[in-house]
This record gives structure tokens, sequence and C-alpha cells, in this order.
């Protein structure tokens, strides 16, 4: 029968529990700093990690920070940081560009990067002197990527320029011979450059592109043009029309170049004066002010089959045609 303990008792300390004869081990274990002997027939379990201070303490150097990456890392690595011209400059590059523009006075240049194979092909190009204009720097090729496209063909050979600054064009007409083209909003650089050397080939007397509607002097303009971006004159205008009114009164015939022309191109050329080209872009043609302020329109004679050629071809069956009706 159970006994109601008095109030003011005080309470008896419960027994520890014991479930084997190594019950209360641990605790005194503990308190004495001891190693924990395992029970009979139990695996000791391992000692916790040490914290990362304790082990940095403990363990050697890591050398492994400090040894070269393994050629998965290496394939994997970022590529190195993109190097951006300074204002007012850009960079040429390969072989042809690169020697056209050192071999031209009125480039200005700032820093020519070279492979040493680079260096020699353009020394065999070039004249005696031309490190003077610009001393080459050795590097090589993984360097030419953190500052070019990634599909550059730079050939080991990149010139840091600032854009040419053309003569008026009234030294040009007094000056150079030939036909001039004037391009009516022909956006694609390579197809500029492409022009460019059909007029270096043809003895054009210069390009005439409209300044809002045409691209900036660059790299791919230079590649294209091959060269003739250092020879032939490119020359903006803010009003093409304006440009064209100038030449009628220097004695150009004007023709604008158009798909449903009446006349041949051969049809329309005069015999007698010079000749000031109009080409319009693939997509739109000439437009309007231009056709009405030319002298003619003319077409070249293509197949019906085909609805047009691209700008730069056509401007180079153009000018073909212009140079064979001269005297």
């Amino acid at each position: 029968m159970r006994r109601d303990r008095r109030p003011d008792a005080p309470a008896r300390p419960k027994p520890p529990r014991r479930e084997g004869p190594d019950a209360a081990r641990p605790r005194a274990r503990a308190e004495t700093g001891a190693p924990e002997r395992p029970a009979a027939g139990k695996r000791p379990f391992p000692p916790p990690p040490a914290p990362a201070a304790q082990r940095a303490k403990t363990r050697g150097p890591d050398t492994r920070r400090d040894a070269a990456p393994s050629r998965g890392q290496a394939l994997h690595a970022a590529p190195p940081a993109a190097e951006k011209p300074p204002p007012g400059t850009y960079w040429l590059h390969g072989l042809h560009a690169v020697a056209a523009a050192l071999a031209n006075p009125r480039r200005g240049v700032k820093r020519l990067l070279v492979t040493e194979d680079a260096e020699a092909a353009l020394a065999a190009r070039l004249p005696e002197g031309w490190r003077r204009r610009a001393q080459p720097e050795r590097t090589d090729r993984a360097r030419f990527q953190t500052f070019l496209p990634e599909d550059a063909v730079h050939q080991g050979a990149a010139l840091l320029v600032h854009p040419l600054d053309p003569p008026p064009i009234e030294e040009i007409v007094a000056t150079r011979p030939g036909p001039v083209l004037l391009l009516d909003q022909v956006t694609d650089p390579r197809n500029v450059g492409a022009i460019l050397r059909s007029a270096a080939a043809f003895g054009a007397a210069c390009v005439i592109v409209q300044d809002r509607h045409a691209p900036p002097e660059s790299a791919a303009m230079a590649r294209a043009a091959s060269g003739a971006l250092e020879t032939v004159p490119l020359l903006r205008e803010v009003n093409l029309s304006r440009a064209l009114v100038w030449l009628q009164k220097q004695g150009f015939w004007t023709i604008g170049l158009a798909g449903d022309a009446p006349r041949r191109l051969a049809e329309a050329l005069p015999r007698d004066r010079r000749v000031a080209l109009v080409l319009g872009a693939e997509d739109s043609g000439l437009r309007r002010l231009q056709r009405e302020t030319c002298d003619d329109l003319a077409r070249l004679p293509i197949a019906p089959e085909m609805e047009s050629l691209n700008v730069s071809a056509a401007a180079a069956v153009a000018l073909y045609e212009i140079a064979r009706g001269q005297p």
C-alpha cells in the first residue's frame, strides 16, 4: 500500500540507471580524460573531425594550390579578359591590311603586335625602314584572342590605328581621274570593303557614302578591301543628292543603277564626260530623291531568272563596263 510523503520531507535522489557493468564508466572517463574503451564485441567509432582552424595548424602546406593545373582544368579555364582599344582607334588585322596601312603615310598608327613569322612576312613586303612607323611588339597567337573577334583571321599581325582623314572632294576630283562611286544606304562593311577593292582595281577616283547610313571604318571593311582602304579615298556626305548636284556642276554625268531602267549601262555611258555612278542597297535599291537627281538610270544585263546582284558584285561589273568604254 502506497504511503503519502510528507510535504516538508526532502526528495530522495534517484539512483543511476544501470544497464550493464560499464554503464557508469563513461562519466568517470570523461572526468579523468582517459580514452573510452569500447564495449566487448563492438567496433570503436572514429573521432569527430577537428575544426578547420585546428586542421590548418596540424597539417602541412597544401602544395596542390601551387601545382600546375591539370589538362582538364586548362581546357575549361576562363578566357582572358578582352582589351578595348583607346577611343578614336581600332585594330586592323591580317598581313595584307597591316602592310597596306604601314605603307600609307596618311595613316596614323599607334601600336603593332606580331608573331615572329608575321614580322618576317611584313619585312618581305615593306620597304626598308618600315619599323620606324611602329616598333613591332613580339607576342604569341593566344594574345590576339584578348582584343580581336573570335573568328578574326589575323595571320599573326594586328595594328592599332586611327581612322583615315580623307582629303576634300574638290582636291580628289582635281587630282584623281576615273569615275566616282556613290553608295546609297549600303550598310554592310564587307560590301563597302569589296566595293573599295573593285574601285582600286578599275581606277575609280573615290567612293562616297552617306554619313548616317554607312558603316564606320573597321577591320572587317579593311580586310574585305584587301589594302584598297589605304589607296581609294572613302568620303562621307550628309546629303547624297547635294553631292550629286555638285558633281554635275563639275561636269560629271550621273547614272543611277536600277534594275527597272529601260537602257543598259553600256548604252547610257557618255564618251566625253566623267561618270558618277550611284548604287543603292540590295533590298530597297535607290531612294526616290537619288533617282530623281541622277541624269540617267541604267541597268546591268543579267538573266531574267535572277532578280539582282549583290551590291559589291554589281559595282565590280559596272566599273568594268565604265573602264571598257573609256577611250
